[in-house]
C-alpha cells in the first residue's frame, strides 16, 4: 500500500504589489494603499497583523530580492549587498480590502532620515514592493490575543504602534472594556479611532519630549485601573514598552501571561542593527 505525503500548508507566501495612493494621516503618518492581483490572497487576521515590507533603494525600479529560493531566501537576502538588496521593515497592516486586492501600511514620516521614511515621503503611483505575509488568518504574526476570562483590556501604544492599536480596537467585540493610553508627537495625530468596544482613549501629545522619554509611562503609572481580570498588550519603543510592562507586572500584579509587549523600535538604534544584534544572539 502507497501512503501519499501531504505537504504542509503555506502560512506565509511573497506579495508582489504596486502603490496606488498615498496620503497623509495626521501629521505625523502616511498611509500607502498597495494593490496587485497577488493580494486577493492576502490572508491578514485584523488586529495587529503584521508583514515584512521589501522596499527598494533609490533609483531601483523594484526590491532586489530572492523570490525563488524558497525557504532559504533569509539567508540569500541577508547574503547580498547591503547597498543592492532589498531595504526590509516591520509594518502593521492599517487596512485590508481583499475584494479589491488592496492592503495599507502606515508609515511614521520623520523626513529623510531613514529609507522607509524617505521612500513613503516620495511614494507614488505604480512603485514597486514586495510584501512576506500570510497565507492564513490565524498565524504567528498576530499577537493581540485576550486569554479565556479577560475582563477588560488595557492598550498602550507610541505613534509605530498607532496603526496596531486601531485595528486591535476595531475588531474588539462590543461592550469589551477597554482602557488606552495614546502617545503621539503631536495635537494633530489625534483622530476617531472606529470601535464597538466600551473604549476610554486617552492621548498623550509628546511634543518636544524625544521619543521614548517616558509620557507613556508616567501615564499608566498615574491611572487608575479598572476591576477585573486584565489583559495588556504594550507595543513602540522598547525601553517605554519594558518599563510599562515591569510596571504593571511588578507594581500592578499583573500575571505575566496576561501581558503581551513588543519593541516596534528602539531610540538611537535601526532595524538593521536590531536584526543584526538579535541573528548574533541567536
Amino acid at each position: 500500500m502507497t501512503t501519499a505525503t501531504v505537504a504542509p500548508a503555506l502560512r506565509y507566501r511573497f506579495y508582489r504589489a504596486r502603490v496606488l495612493a498615498a496620503r497623509r494621516i495626521g501629521a505625523s503618518l502616511i498611509r500607502v494603499t498597495f494593490g496587485g492581483e497577488e493580494l486577493a490572497d492576502f490572508a491578514g487576521g485584523g488586529r495587529d497583523q503584521s508583514v515584512s515590507l521589501f522596499l527598494p533603494h533609490p533609483g531601483q525600479p523594484e526590491p532586489v530580492l530572492p523570490l525563488d529560493a524558497g525557504e532559504d531566501w533569509y539567508a540569500h537576502w541577508r547574503a547580498a549587498d547591503p547597498a543592492v538588496r532589498a531595504v526590509m521593515r516591520s509594518y502593521t497592516i492599517s487596512g485590508q480590502r481583499p475584494e479589491r486586492s488592496e492592503v495599507d501600511i502606515d508609515f511614521v514620516h520623520h523626513g529623510e532620515t531613514g529609507p522607509a521614511s524617505r521612500w513613503a515621503g516620495r511614494a507614488r503611483p505604480g512603485d514597486r514592493v514586495v510584501l512576506l505575509g500570510p497565507a492564513v488568518a490565524d498565524n504567528r504574526s498576530v499577537c493581540f490575543r485576550p486569554p479565556p476570562g479577560t475582563e477588560h483590556v488595557l492598550l498602550a501604544a507610541d505613534e509605530t504602534a498607532l496603526p496596531a492599536a486601531a485595528g486591535i480596537l476595531a475588531w474588539l467585540p462590543a461592550g469589551t472594556t477597554v482602557r488606552a493610553w495614546l502617545e503621539v508627537p503631536s495635537a494633530a495625530d489625534i483622530r476617531e479611532l472606529p470601535t464597538r468596544a466600551s473604549a476610554e482613549l486617552r492621548w498623550l501629545v509628546r511634543g518636544s519630549t524625544p521619543p521614548g522619554g517616558g509620557p507613556l509611562v508616567e501615564a499608566v503609572r498615574a491611572a487608575r485601573l479598572p476591576a477585573g481580570i486584565p489583559y495588556a498588550w504594550i507595543a513602540g519603543e522598547s525601553a517605554t514598552v519594558r518599563a510599562v510592562r515591569r510596571h504593571l507586572v511588578a507594581e500592578r500584579g499583573l500575571d505575566r501571561r496576561r501581558v503581551t509587549f513588543a519593541g516596534y523600535w528602539r531610540r538611537g538604534v535601526s532595524e538593521e542593527e536590531l536584526r543584526d544584534a538579535s541573528a548574533g544572539a541567536g
